[in-house]
């Protein structure tokens, strides 16, 4: 994520410092004046480059997932983007702003002159600036309500689907005032790509064509309660669906108000199209989850995502399988998946996470799954039970890989564990937040 949302930033610096290098501005020009000028461009370009890329992210590219490891990945590269491409754009507002105050200390001398325009071409010129302010202030609003999480989700949903309008309107108001001769050098090239890249994103948005290829519709077949805050949800799919890998996740549909929500993949492929999903309660829309499900309720599932995948295990490292609550739902598939062939099993030990051991609905599941694969070797945390897990116990050494699924917190807990043990391990971990 960082690497590429880095690299495009240089990028755009690069192209802009060359049309600097090589613009001959007039001799009686303000030195403020003219930085002020250069910093308005640049803050547009970084502002335009990193909302286009936000916009083609959203796409859900899946020739990106490799490279970035993931769809989760993509969507947090897309969402930085996004708070990148807003913060310059306030940037950019904010400069256009500093012309008064220009005014005010060092006067119009020295101002530089504003390039002539006529025709239809001046008036939409207008427009654009006019588009362009209204914009701006559409994408603050939007990062705000964004950044608060206790903001309900549905409703945030709704006003997101304006986003591909408002990139349109920035898109428009760029093109129109990037200065005239940025057309003839590299930085009229790399916007006319953004441009294009961005629009093609935000036009699919609109026409409702964002991973139309991998869906499929189908019905659920049954609704279990394995604990007060667990619903299991089978579902049965039409010939849309085309399987998965053990560890990836799907876009849920359960309610068209309430739209799409990624799952993990609970279930191994059988080659039957049923798949199951274990869903917590963590949330307004999935505490009543357990209530308005029903079997032969419609569904429909986009996917599969992601690649936190059994088989992109190194065979040649020690492998160390760390589950913290619900994010036992991609190694219970794992271990499904294994069950036809428990000799092709890696050497692994699985750490499942719990509050109380005694009372978690998926521990004698996965004691079942574990007990045919002699290779795999179950540790179960219990909190209640004082059996807390430490990193040191883990035993992670620089021949080790650590996938890990479970809360932010844990994670970061056992990162800072390993790195104050100067132990340097492979650490997969799934980045699940969407928004």
């Amino acid at each position: 994520m960082k690497t590429m949302l880095a690299s495009l930033s240089a990028l755009v610096a690069v192209v802009w410092g060359w049309d600097v290098l090589n613009t001959s501005f007039p001799v009686h020009a303000h030195s403020l004046w003219i930085a002020r000028q250069e910093a308005l461009y640049l803050s547009g370009l970084l502002s335009i480059a990193l909302m286009s890329l936000a916009m083609l992210l959203a796409t859900r590219p899946t020739w990106l997932e490799s490279s970035l490891g993931g769809m989760d990945r993509v969507y947090r590269t897309h969402k930085w983007a996004g708070i990148l491409a807003i913060s310059f754009a306030a940037l950019h507002w904010l400069i256009e702003l500093g012309g008064d105050i220009l005014k005010s200390s060092i006067g119009r001398e020295g101002r530089l002159p504003k390039e002539k325009f006529t025709g239809l071409l001046e008036i939409m010129r207008d427009l654009s600036k006019d588009m362009g302010e209204w914009a701006i202030y559409a994408v603050l609003a939007m990062l705000v309500i964004t950044l608060w999480k206790k903001f309900p989700y549905r409703t945030w949903r709704l006003l997101h689907r304006a986003m591909p309008i408002i990139y349109l309107m920035l898109a428009f108001h760029a093109a129109l005032l990037a200065p005239r001769n940025y057309w003839l050098q590299p930085a009229g090239a790399l916007l006319a790509i953004l441009l294009a890249a961005g629009t093609y994103g935000a036009v699919r948005s609109l026409l409702g064509r964002i991973g139309t290829t991998r869906k499929a519709s189908g019905e659920i077949v049954a609704v279990e309660h394995p604990a007060h805050d667990i619903t299991t949800v089978h579902c049965r799919l039409d010939s849309g669906w085309q399987g998965h890998r053990p560890g990836q996740f799907a876009f849920v549909t359960f309610d068209d108000r309430e739209g799409a929500h990624p799952f993990t993949i609970a279930s191994a492929d059988h080659g039957d199209r049923t798949i199951s999903f274990q869903i917590k309660a963590l949330g307004d829309y999935t505490n009543h989850l357990s209530v308005n499900l029903k079997p032969g309720q419609a569904v429909r599932v986009e996917g599969p995502y992601g690649c936190f995948e059994l088989r992109r295990c190194d065979p040649t490292a020690r492998q160390i399988w760390v589950a913290g609550g619900i994010g036992v739902t991609p190694f219970l598939s794992w271990l499904e998946s294994l069950q036809a062939d428990p000799a092709s099993a890696p050497i692994a030990e699985l750490h499942y996470c719990t509050r109380d051991q005694a009372t978690d609905a998926f521990v004698p599941r996965l004691q079942a799954l574990c007990a045919s694969l002699p290779r795999v070797h179950l540790r179960v945390h219990g909190a209640r039970q004082g059996a807390v897990l430490e990193v040191a116990s883990l035993g992670a050494s620089k021949g080790s890989e650590i996938w890990f699924c479970g809360p932010a917190g844990l994670a970061e807990v056992l990162r800072n564990g390993l790195r104050s043990m100067g132990t340097m391990t492979r650490f997969h971990q799934e980045a699940f937040e969407m928004r």
